[in-house]
C-alpha cells in the first residue's frame, strides 16, 4: 500500500514538473478571474485596505520613501531600454534583445487593453508621486513580471551553472515582488492592481516562452530545465 502511494506521489511530482507551465498558467487565470469578478461586485476592500494599513500606514517612512521610488523605477522606459541593450549584447541564444523587446512591448499592449476595458480609478488621497490613467491592472506590475520573468527564464533555460541560475532567478523573483511592493507603498495602486498584474503576465510568459520564444532563440544551448 505504500509502495503504491509512494509511485502515485512520484507520478504526481513528474507530471506536475513536466506542466508546470501550464499550472501555473491555470493558478494565475483562476486568481485573475477572481478578482475580476470581485471587483465587479466591490468586494476586493477587504484586500486592498488591509495591504493599504500594512504598505502605507504601518510601513511607510520618510527614510524608505526614496528607496521605493528607486525600486518602482526599475519598470520605467528607460531603465528597460538599457536592459534590453545588456540582453542583446550578453544573452546567449539567436535573437535575444528582440525576444525581450517583443515580450516587453506586447506586455505593455495588453495592460492598455485590459485598462480601458476595466477603468478602475487610481487611489486617491494617499499618492506619493503623480500618476495618470486607470489603476487595473498595474502597469508596473505587468512590464516587471513580464520583462524580469521573460529574463529569468533565459537564465533558467541556458545557464549550466546551477548556483547562478539560483541567484539570478531569485535576484530577478526579488525585483518582480519589490516592484509590486513599491506601487502600493507609493499609493499608485491597490494590491488587487498588482496582483492582476502579476497573474496577467504570468498566463503571457507561459503562452510567449511556449509559442514565441523558440521561433527567436536558438536552442542548441539549453540547460536543463
Amino acid at each position: 500500500m505504500a509502495d503504491h502511494l509512494a509511485r502515485k506521489s512520484h507520478a504526481f511530482r513528474s507530471l506536475v514538473r513536466e506542466n508546470l507551465r501550464l499550472v501555473l498558467a491555470a493558478a494565475a487565470a483562476f486568481v485573475f478571474i477572481w478578482l475580476l469578478e470581485e471587483l465587479g461586485k466591490g468586494e476586493l476592500t477587504k484586500l486592498d485596505s488591509g495591504t493599504y494599513l500594512l504598505f502605507v500606514q504601518t510601513l511607510r517612512q520618510p527614510w524608505l520613501t526614496p528607496y521605493m521610488e528607486s525600486i518602482s523605477e526599475l519598470a520605467q522606459p528607460v531603465v528597460l531600454l538599457v536592459m534590453l541593450l545588456a540582453v542583446e549584447a550578453f544573452a546567449p541564444g539567436r535573437r535575444p534583445g528582440v525576444c525581450a523587446a517583443v515580450n516587453l512591448v506586447c506586455a505593455v499592449a495588453l495592460n492598455v487593453l485590459l485598462k480601458q476595458l476595466v477603468q478602475r480609478p487610481r487611489p486617491e488621497g494617499f499618492r506619493l508621486i503623480a500618476e495618470t490613467g486607470y489603476s487595473f491592472p498595474s502597469g508596473h506590475s505587468m512590464v516587471a513580471m513580464a520583462f524580469y520573468g521573460l529574463l529569468a527564464w533565459m537564465v533558467w533555460h541556458y545557464e549550466r551553472d546551477r548556483f547562478v541560475r539560483w541567484l539570478c532567478v531569485i535576484g530577478f523573483g526579488l525585483v518582480i515582488v519589490l516592484i509590486g511592493i513599491s506601487r502600493i507603498y507609493l499609493g499608485v495602486h491597490y494590491a488587487s492592481d498588482v496582483l492582476a498584474g502579476f497573474c496577467v503576465s504570468l498566463i503571457w510568459l507561459a503562452l510567449y516562452t511556449k509559442l514565441v520564444v523558440p521561433l527567436l532563440m536558438d536552442d542548441e544551448c539549453d540547460a536543463d530545465e
